[in-house]
């Protein structure tokens, strides 16, 4: 009781001079202080980097603390002591309690380091503190009173303070923040090693509470994150660490598994062997978590109990709110500690299975990789791995939340008995019925995948084979591809999220209809008293239920997800590997021989009876120069697969001495600069380096590129020409300086001057003293090597060197013949004529030409402009973009009217909700009200809110599905219509990763994201207004806390939106580093590099796992925060309702109120985790909406300038001043040529590579428009026209032969406008028809990714197939026939000469040959029209052409020209 004019704890009138007064003004400046102290260090906390103890203390700061410690127990011992036994003498067990408080808040002041103001705080603090403890005793003693021992000594302490004060504001900050530095920074400023997350030296406090976080999070906020600011990942996190623990585990698994028994799943066998043990502590976390979240329920029912009952007793009240206080502690704690642990290890599985898959990849042998293809590899990375971030989470959420499903219906029996049994029989059912929903959501979500795999790949194949698209004008047929595949994707996506909705209806129904038939079971039975405790237990009871019944099945349906992912990769590490001991290195020294092959038998396929090789005998000595040809798919290819051991040994012995080089037919570049691809990995030496770049022709392309041999190249080489990536390929095979060298057909890609340039520098000089086994179609120069292998169907049919052969005749006589026929279609050459041609090139020394060397004008063009490279820099935006991407979403879908009724429909259900809980707490305090009319005004107004829930559920559903239309429909267009520069400056795995995860986000989280931040917020509203009417004192400490949380949120943001931007470009490159791997792994393995790209793979992983660490432990350091601020609001109304008297507030109030106040922080949780997820989802909406403002091309067809269905009748081409160049500012390409391609003429394009060649035939498609002039075709301006208008009507046979998956009846007619008759008419022309004849599926054969399947030289011919269907007036065929050998190209010029006889063809060709029978050539040098003559008449002058003949005749030196001439 209050005492009048005293205080309530002093028995006495009030009286400054008594010491209970005294004693209780120290107390309250010391509690101002202690207020004044917290939320100084709570700023700090958000603000700055603050730890416990990282700098040293003196001794006497860390004696006073002690001596503080011990003070404290005493007093809060005595307090708790006074509590239990009930005493009410002078000192109350209050007064212990807050001298107890503040003591343990000295004790903290002297710990902490702290920033200058707290400092100060601190030391003004602690000098007040002993001068008012010190006046008190004086005081005492003066009066002639005795103090008592303990007295003594706590003055004794309070004069140490003072001490401590001096000595605290005396120290100096300088030496302060040098100490810190010293300390936190590295020793080195130029260390190139990055720190590790402090998390490798945080202290227990600093782990507890996520405070190593504090530093990055404050950089964060003062300036936009980049990747260096990252710190690398902790050592014990490391991809290394995690794949050696697996590998060891698997290789146990292997052992331990009986041979032929591998259905068991290894990998999961070896995932639990390894993590078993650091998963315990976190099971320990989640079973914390799950009883304090249990337990609530029950502090609920007591705090009704206590606020009814009629004999309050405040220790009881205060001993309720500390057991509430601990119980909301453990919760937070263990589940922040249980989320993040759980994830940490998720991300130590996933990197080790990531790592796992791609040492796989380099292991897996040629029928490994048939059965996996590059994209299905990146795939087990990308998403069967990469799913393992999340599978602990879930593994440990299933166990708990069933746990928790259990507890809480023990705590229901407890509360209301045997009257819950009819509500927990209908949460059976609610439950049980979410497992056909669960299932049909997960077979949506199988099917939706199934669909998005084959819409990928589409994409990824049509990406990579834009510029042939673009070329044949099929962008409508790709386009249509696609989005037939992405409907299908889309009813599985449009399915799953009604069906999500569904399920949100039926989990926010079935709390309603289950508390009333509980309710109803309590008033039937009595059971249980219908009171304010029994009905908001009950109610908060299902709540903590519902959770568990709504997430169970999810957990079951992603830990079923998870298991396809295992045994998908567990096939994958279980699959052929390519057996290293197949091929003999060691032994071979003494005698001489580099290469031996005795009775070799090989296949690609065991199962096959008819072996690729058969019965290969070979025997090369070192330093031989051997060259291997053979019409196409002889098995020529194959032979060096042999050597290298990648295909399969049927029986044999392959002995091979020293390192291998190898140049593989496809060439394989790396992403990176020039320089890196040639290096490839050793170490610079300046000379060696220098002479592998003039050998292979390199030097001139690199003095032209704008950054030399640092220019980088994009994925796949994508922006250099064929020659360039060739001659590359080349020179890292001279650079790497091994013993035998395989070069498989190096010369195709390059004009017959180059090929001889590399011939004789390259081959015959640099590699002098090596072993050479070249594959080769070019006839001229097999004289110059020291043996011939002929090859006929998988079989060596002769051997010998070039004259032996030629005097035998059969196979070898018929190619020279073929070559030999190819040249004398020279109309002028008599024999005489031609050898005078063999002498000028004989004279000249092919090293005083002087060559201009390959380069290509895209690359000329591009990397000219000073500072750019042509592959850019990946946008993305920094800092807070505010709401532009929300409204983006909106505006580009049209939702505002959805979203409006998603969020009336929140509304609707929130107040519904709250109102039929105001009636229980009303209803429940009228005496006369029966049970029926209570519980059935409560059902009815339940049952309305959830009607508005699901209208909630489905709108949103909606929005999400008409948004994902929208982008992809847009996305799609943007990227179908942007012009060709566009692809060769963007990685295709840039645009991939926005038409796949990008798109998955916008798909799945951002329609739910958004309702998910309305709700709560909606919520966190609506149980703020309740707990201010039933306490209003509590919305002052209630606001502060949401102004703080969104201080914190804010602060949080700024870096989390950044880490989230970072980690959107370090996931790609791992995945590209994978494909690019895939693609490359035999020139990987001839190498011997397989260890440094496992390394740099290493690397890439550990960059982008610690990401997924920073993003989790900065989401777990936010909600520690918010979850604190939010339960000061739940405690401060717990205090006020144990403080407010008897009869003040009804029993079903408080009630409503506490079980409000105890979602509070739930909710406040919930809208912070979802908020910051939309921030960061909505990224993905800001990485689409880039690409769909992509600048288009002209438009497809112009309405009003269509040319005539018969244009162009004649094929007349006429140029007019024609420049070209490939962006503004850039040189021009095509400096101002005129000519006309009279109609029915052969017109040959030649010059040196890098002349302006392709350029032509790129303005002629329009993939560049002019700078100025224009192109006339049959007198209309093709650039008036559209480009599909133009494209359908110009046929050409590109550089690079393209075919596409599916059969080959698709690839020859990709829009279906041909018959069968037609297409079988083409193949015969074209020499197929014999090979398809003889396939099972004749037309419907299969056709793999690119082409794979078919060799280079096939595809060329089905790139011919396709033009003789179209038979178009005009013809270009861009260095058509570099792949395929003499007699073929020889058939192909034929074909040509007859089914084209009346159009005008145009042809750029590397082999003279090919253009020597043209009616007309055109010679360009640099951009320039030198000459456009008749062939005859440029040979009869000093030509440019002349020269070029020449000097084709000079590479042909030798013997090889003149026994031409001896065997015509």
């Amino acid at each position: 009781m209050w005492t009048k004019g005293g205080l309530p704890w002093c028995e006495v009138e009030l009286n400054l001079g008594s010491k209970c007064f005294q004693r209780t003004a120290i107390d309250l400046v010391n509690l101002l202080f202690l207020s004044f102290f917290y939320l100084l260090l709570i700023a700090g906390c958000v603000s700055q980097r603050f730890t416990l103890g990282s700098r040293k203390k003196g001794w006497i700061f860390v004696a006073a603390a002690i001596c503080c410690v011990a003070t404290s127990i005493v007093y809060l011992g005595a307090g708790l002591k006074n509590l239990i036994a009930g005493a009410n003498d002078e000192v109350s067990w209050v007064a212990c309690f807050v001298e107890g408080i503040i003591w343990v808040s000295l004790t903290v002041s002297l710990l902490v380091n702290d920033s200058k103001w707290i400092k100060i705080l601190a030391s003004v603090w602690w000098v007040s503190f002993a001068l008012l403890d010190s006046a008190a005793k004086i005081e005492i003693l003066s009066q002639g009173k005795s103090i008592r021992m303990f007295d003594v000594i706590t003055w004794l302490i309070s004069l140490l303070l003072l001490l401590c004060s001096w000595m605290n504001l005396r120290s100096s900050p300088e030496a302060q923040d040098y100490s810190t530095a010293g300390l936190s920074d590295p020793l080195l400023a130029e260390n190139s090693k990055k720190n590790s997350a402090r998390l490798a030296t945080a202290g227990f406090f600093s782990f507890l509470s996520f405070s190593w976080m504090n530093s990055l999070l404050s950089m964060g906020f003062k300036k936009p994150l980049t990747p260096d600011d990252i710190p690398s990942v902790v050592p014990e996190d490391e991809a290394e660490l995690a794949y050696t623990k697996f590998s060891k585990a698997w290789d146990d698994a292997l052992l331990s598994e009986p041979e032929g028994a591998k259905e068991r799943n290894l990998v999961f066998r070896a995932v639990a062997k390894v993590y078993f043990k650091e998963n315990i502590l976190t099971a320990v976390c989640a079973l914390f978590r799950t009883i304090a979240v249990v337990s609530l329920p029950l502090m609920l029912y007591v705090f009704v109990d206590y606020a009814n009952s009629d004999h309050r007793d405040l220790r009881t009240g205060f001993l309720n709110l500390a057991c509430l206080v601990m119980l909301k502690l453990v919760e937070s704690l263990s589940m922040r500690h249980w989320y993040f642990a759980a994830r940490r290890s998720g991300m130590r599985i996933r990197s080790a299975l990531m790592v796992a898959a791609y040492k796989k990849q380099l292991k897996l042998s040629s029928l490994g990789r048939k059965r996996h293809s590059s994209g299905e590899i990146v795939n087990y990375i990308a998403v069967d791995a990469y799913r393992m971030g999340e599978f602990l989470w879930w593994f440990h959420s299933g166990w708990g939340l069933t746990l928790q499903l259990l507890l809480s219906t023990a705590v229901l029996f407890g509360v209301v008995g045997v009257g819950a049994v009819p509500g927990l029989i209908l949460l059976l059912l609610c439950g049980l019925l979410n497992l056909p929903f669960a299932k049909m959501l997960q077979n949506c979500q199988t099917q939706f995948m199934i669909a998005q795999d084959k819409r990928l790949r589409s994409t990824s194949e049509i990406l990579n084979s834009m510029k042939v698209i673009k070329l044949q004008s099929w962008e409508e047929e790709f386009k249509k591809q696609i989005e037939s595949c992405r409907d299908e994707e889309f009813k599985w996506l449009a399915k799953a999220q009604l069906t999500k909705a569904f399920g949100t209806f039926l989990y926010w129904m079935s709390p309603t209809i289950v508390s009333s038939v509980i309710f109803v079971g309590c008033a039937l039975m009595n059971s249980a008293p219908l009171n304010a405790s029994t009905i908001f237990t009950v109610l908060a009871t299902l709540r903590v239920m519902s959770e568990p019944v709504r997430v169970i099945p999810e957990a079951i349906s992603a830990i079923i997800q998870v298991n396809v992912s295992f045994d998908r990769i567990n096939n994958f590490l279980l699959d052929d590997e390519l057996k290293t001991d197949e091929i003999e290195r060691n032994g071979m020294e003494k005698s001489g021989t580099a290469v031996d092959i005795q009775a070799g038998n090989f296949s690609w396929d065991p199962e096959t009876k008819h072996p690729t090789l058969r019965n290969i005998n070979l025997e090369i000595k070192n330093g031989q120069k051997v060259a291997v040809c053979g019409p196409v798919g002889a098995g020529k290819s194959s032979l060096l697969h042999a050597v290298l051991g990648e295909i399969l040994k049927v029986s044999g012995t392959v002995k091979v001495s020293g390192s291998i080089a190898y140049v593989s037919q496809t060439s394989w570049i790396q992403s990176g600069t020039i320089r890196d691809n040639i290096l490839y990995g050793k170490p610079m030496e300046t000379r060696r380096y220098n002479a592998a770049i003039k050998a292979c022709a390199l030097d001139k392309d690199i003095n032209d590129f704008g950054h030399g041999d640092l220019t980088e190249i994009g994925q796949r080489g994508l922006n250099l020409s064929g020659g360039q990536k060739q001659r590359i390929q080349l020179a890292r095979a001279v650079y790497a300086d091994a013993d035998v060298y395989l070069l498989d057909d190096p010369f195709s890609a390059v004009d017959a001057h180059t090929a001889g340039v590399l011939f004789h520098k390259c081959v015959e000089d640099s590699l002098r003293e090596k072993t050479v086994i070249l594959v080769t179609h070019q006839v001229e120069f097999l004289s110059e090597v020291d043996q011939i292998l002929v090859m006929e169907e998988g079989r060596i049919t002769q051997l010998g060197k070039y004259e032996e052969l030629l005097m035998m005749g059969t196979a070898f006589k018929q190619l020279v013949n073929a070559h030999n026929d190819a040249v004398t279609v020279l109309p002028l050459a008599s024999n005489e004529s031609l050898g005078d041609l063999t002498k000028v090139g004989r004279d000249r020394e092919i090293g005083n030409i002087q060559v201009v060397e390959k380069i290509e004008e895209e690359i000329t063009t591009t990397t000219n402009v000073p500072g750019a490279q042509l592959t850019q820099e990946e946008e993305k935006e920094a800092g807070y973009v505010g709401l532009k991407p929300f409204l983006d979403y909106l505006n580009v879908s049209s939702g505002w009217f959805l979203l409006s009724s998603s969020v009336l429909g929140q509304v609707g259900f929130v107040v519904f909700q709250a109102a039929s809980t105001y009636w229980l707490a009303y209803g429940i305090g009228i005496p006369k009200l029966t049970a029926t009319m209570l519980i059935g005004v409560y059902s009815v107004i339940s049952t309305l809110s959830a009607g508005f829930v699901y209208a909630r559920a489905v709108t949103t559903a909606h929005l999400g599905l008409k948004a994902s239309k929208a982008f992809f429909s847009g996305f799609t267009n943007a990227v179908f219509k942007a012009p060709m520069l566009f692809f060769d400056s963007t990685p295709v795995g840039r645009i991939l990763t926005r038409a796949s995860s990008d798109l998955n986000v916008l798909d799945f989280d951002i329609p739910f994201a958004i309702i998910f931040v309305v709700s709560p917020a909606v919520e966190l509203t609506a149980a703020l207004i309740v707990m201010t009417y039933v306490t209003w004192q509590v919305i002052i400490i209630a606001l502060l806390a949401l102004a703080a949380t969104k201080v914190v949120q804010e602060y949080y943001l700024a870096s989390a939106r950044e880490l989230i931007r970072i980690n959107g470009t370090t996931k790609a490159p791992v995945m590209n580093y994978a494909a690019e791997t895939s693609l490359g792994v035999v020139t990987i393995r001839a190498f011997g590099t397989v260890d440094r790209f496992f390394k740099n793979y290493l690397n890439l992983v550990d960059a982008d796992a610690v990401l997924f660490f920073l993003s989790n432990a900065a989401m777990e350091w936010v909600i520690l925060r918010i979850e604190t601020l939010q339960n000061l609001t739940l405690f401060t109304c717990a205090l006020l309702l144990i403080l407010i008297p008897k009869g003040y507030i009804a029993p079903g109030l408080v009630g409503l109120s506490l079980s409000y106040a105890l979602t509070l922080t739930q909710t406040q949780v919930f809208l912070t985790r979802w908020y910051c997820t939309l921030s960061n989802s909505i990224i993905s909406v800001e990485r689409i909406k880039q690409y769909m403002s992509i600048p288009a091309e002209p438009p497809a067809v112009v309405d009003d300038k269509r040319p005539p269905s018969s244009w162009p009748s004649s094929g007349t081409i006429h140029l007019q001043e024609l420049k070209i160049r490939y962006r503004p500012n850039a040189p021009l390409v095509l400096k101002g040529i005129s000519c006309t391609f009279r109609e029915g003429t052969r017109v040959g394009v030649v010059g040196r590579t890098g002349s302006g060649k392709s350029t032509l035939i790129s303005a002629l498609f329009r993939l560049v428009e002019p700078a100025s002039g224009c192109i006339l075709i049959d007198g209309i301006d093709i650039s008036k026209i559209g480009l599909k208008d133009l494209r359908m009507k110009l046929s050409i046979i590109p550089q690079e032969p393209t075919l596409f998956r599916g059969c080959i009846r698709t690839n020859l007619d990709p829009l279906g406008v041909y018959s069968d008759d037609e297409i079988w008419k083409a193949l015969e022309k074209c020499q197929l028809k014999a090979t398809i004849s003889n396939l099972p599926n004749k037309l419907d054969s299969s056709v793999s990714d690119e082409g794979e399947n078919w060799s280079v030289g096939q595809r060329q011919l089905f790139c011919l197939g396709r033009v003789l269907l179209k038979r178009n007036k005009i013809l270009v065929l861009d260095e058509a026939t570099a792949s395929i050998d003499s007699a073929t190209d020889a058939i192909i010029q034929r074909i040509i000469r007859e089914e084209f006889a009346d159009c005008t063809v145009v042809t750029v060709a590397h082999r003279v040959p090919t253009v020597i029978d043209s009616d007309m050539v055109m010679v360009l040098s640099f951009g320039d029209l030198v000459e456009y003559n008749e062939p005859s008449k440029l040979m009869e002058t000093d030509s440019y052409f002349s020269k070029l003949v020449a000097e084709y005749w000079a590479s042909c030196r030798g013997n090889s020209s003149q026994n031409l001439q001896a065997h015509i």
